[in-house]
């Protein structure tokens, strides 16, 4: 049997029953066999003693949640209320009395902050990731007894009803699976992390992938992996927000290269943590929070930077010549001082990926002072399917180019698209009302149905901070079949360039094509003329708008280049 093989027919039940870490019985889905396989893998192999796992995971099996839905009467309601009200009933339901009574026992066990995790029946499968389509809860897990167990019960049940949520359901249609098909086990971790003072969090958050699909440069070996990093809690690695990417053919290469203007728009400001006073998740700025920083860190001049008119400082510079010195989280001299962990993490994703016979993405956490990694998740990493060399037509006239990028792109070709969606960027910048804009695409998605066509936008589609991009999810974007993400850094609205947030994640399984375009950067064109002097047909919005024709994208991943051409 080869690797592969191994992993599909693995069965992870009799590592959590030996252990006595199954609550409710059934399947620990899918979350829960990749830790169970990562366990086992390290033991048989020298890398175990490189590498740290959570002292314990609980699972509460799939047989918990039918039995809490049996009980509550929860399935027939599925599709008779909206979501939010039937995310109040599930929250307002007790858990069966066989899971509360294991609760209380776990409490004697996990006194400290708790991670609550999705592990469903399909979760971090090899050809479906539901990558962030479910609920990761945090639980201070403070006050007295009956406080935590009510506080570890509801964030139980909000990861169950995570179940049914607009985007998971979006996925779970797409992909053709039946409703009732997906079952939801949860995953009880000790929050990987250390308390610094009364805030609590890990000095550094990763994920990282075994292969790298879309690179900034050919120089990258797409077979040597990537790491992308935040600090503080990893919120900021799996979403649409700032964090520092290494390719780990060479850390020292940085997508924005030496400019210290866009190192610094690009960079991670602020960090997330849980604040054991008040039992909260919440989010600092780093100019707040620097002093903690600098006490408690003592790596803190190798990832804080300050930046002033167009330069970098060190974090230890005299400032008082310095204009409006603002910090970042730069991560610069991370490589040269803790050259140890980028090897150590390149080995882990190479020993994984022969482990189990496919790419794989891991979540983990690291502490330099004690120079510690602990491994928080493995997956396969979702398939993906590229064409072989892309030649991008020379003989097209100027002025059917459309859109053009030259970073961060795979070799592909879609063509004969018969619609291009379009967000105005001076538009939804001046609207204020985002989340209507954000709705209104979702409208236009529904109404394509079945229709592969190109979305193109400011920033970051999917951004959680709407002056990024668009707040949209993925149920409002599903149909899409090629994403432009369009900087307008004018405005502070930059494009994700880095791979490996759970957005990207989506693009690769579901074959959406990714093409970022930066308006006034060399080898870049965001033809507004085309846009202001093409007929649209209004999209449910002012900003949004919608062009009918014929569309060609290539894609050159060799060279860098990506085009879309108007071809009607």
């Amino acid at each position: 049997m080869d690797h592969r093989e191994a992993y599909r027919s693995y069965d992870p039940s009799p590592y959590y029953r030996e252990r006595g870490w199954v609550i409710g019985g059934g399947s620990v889905g899918g979350k829960g066999k990749g830790l169970a396989f990562a366990h086992e893998s390290l033991l048989e192999d020298g890398l175990g003693c490189e590498i740290r796992l959570p002292e314990i995971t609980l699972a509460v099996g799939t047989h918990g949640f039918e039995e809490f839905e049996r009980i509550n009467g929860i399935f027939p309601l599925v599709d008779e209320i909206p979501y939010d009200e039937l995310e109040r009933k599930i929250l307002d339901s007790p858990l069966p009395p066989s899971i509360s009574r294991e609760l209380d026992r776990v409490l004697d066990t996990l006194t400290g902050p708790l991670a609550v995790r999705s592990s469903s029946l399909l979760e971090d499968d090899i050809e479906l990731s539901f990558a962030g389509k479910y609920a990761t809860r945090f639980v201070a897990n403070l006050g007295d007894r009956s406080s935590r167990l009510a506080e570890l019960e509801r964030a139980i049940k909000s990861v169950f009803a995570s179940t049914y949520n607009p985007a998971a359901r979006e996925y779970q249609r797409k992909h053709k699976i039946p409703l009732g098909q997906e079952k939801m086990a949860v995953l009880i971790q000790p929050l990987q992390g250390k308390r610094r003072g009364d805030l609590f969090y890990p000095e550094m958050a990763i994920t990282a992938f075994s292969c790298v699909f879309r690179r900034p440069s050919p120089r990258i070996d797409k077979n040597d992996g990537v790491i992308r990093l935040c600090f503080g809690m990893g919120t900021h690695t799996v979403g649409r927000s700032f964090a520092r990417t290494f390719y780990l053919t060479n850390p020292q290469l940085r997508p924005e290269g030496g400019n210290a203007e866009q190192i610094y728009l690009y960079a991670q400001k602020d960090f997330d943590y849980v604040d054991m006073d008040q039992g909260l998740f919440m989010t600092s700025s780093l100019i707040d929070g620097l002093s903690r920083i600098e006490r408690y860190h003592k790596m803190a001049p190798a990832f804080v930077e300050w930046y002033d008119d167009g330069m970098l400082y060190w974090l230890h510079t005299d400032r008082s010549n310095l204009r409006m010195p603002m910090p970042c989280f730069s991560f610069t001299d991370l490589p040269r001082r803790c050259h140890g962990f980028f090897d150590r993490t390149k080995r882990m994703l190479a020993f994984f990926e022969g482990a189990m016979g496919f790419p794989v993405d891991v979540e983990a956490v690291y502490e330099s002072d004690e120079d510690l990694l602990t491994l928080v998740q493995l997956r396969p990493l979702a398939s993906y399917m590229e064409f072989g060399h892309v030649d991008i037509p020379d003989d097209v006239p100027e002025e059917r180019v459309v859109l053009k990028g030259n970073r961060m792109v795979t070799n592909h070709v879609r063509k004969g698209i018969r619609r291009l969606v379009y967000v105005d960027p001076d538009l939804y910048g001046e609207s204020g009302d985002f989340a209507e804009v954000a709705r209104a695409v979702g409208v236009v998605n529904q109404e394509l149905e079945g229709e592969r066509y190109i979305l193109v936008g400011p920033g970051r589609w999917g951004s959680t901070n709407p002056t990024l991009g668009v707040p949209v999810d993925y149920s409002e974007i599903s149909n899409c079949g090629c994403m432009v993400e369009v900087g307008i850094p004018k405005r502070g609205m930059i494009p994700e360039l880095s791979y490996g947030t759970h957005f990207f994640l989506d693009l690769d399984v579901d074959e959406v094509l990714y093409l970022p375009v930066i308006e006034g950067e060399h080898e870049n064109l965001f033809s507004r003329g085309w846009f202001e002097g093409r007929p649209f047909e209004p999209g449910g919005h002012p900003a949004v708008r919608i062009y009918e024709g014929v569309f060609d994208v290539y894609l050159d991943g060799e060279d860098e280049i990506g085009v879309v051409f108007d071809m009607s």
